[in-house]
């Protein structure tokens, strides 16, 4: 595989990693809301699932990439 294809694979991990967090964080959100909690405690709620799945991602990504070279 040549440079040019490693990037754009790479271009779209990254961009689906992205696009699963905000969904993981709008789910949380969600479903604060849906539990009654204020709306300050609900986008807590999110913010803090939206960084727990890209911290959850970021390590998948480096033990691969300790795995594969």
């Amino acid at each position: 595989m040549d440079r040019s294809t490693r990037l754009v694979f790479a271009a779209l991990g990254l961009a689906v990693a992205m696009l699963f967090a905000v969904a993981v964080g709008t789910a949380a959100g969600y479903l604060a809301r849906r539990d009654g909690a204020s709306m300050p405690s609900a986008l807590t709620r999110a913010s803090t699932a939206f960084a727990a799945a890209l911290t959850l991602q970021a390590v998948l990504a480096a033990t691969m990439t300790a795995w594969l070279t």
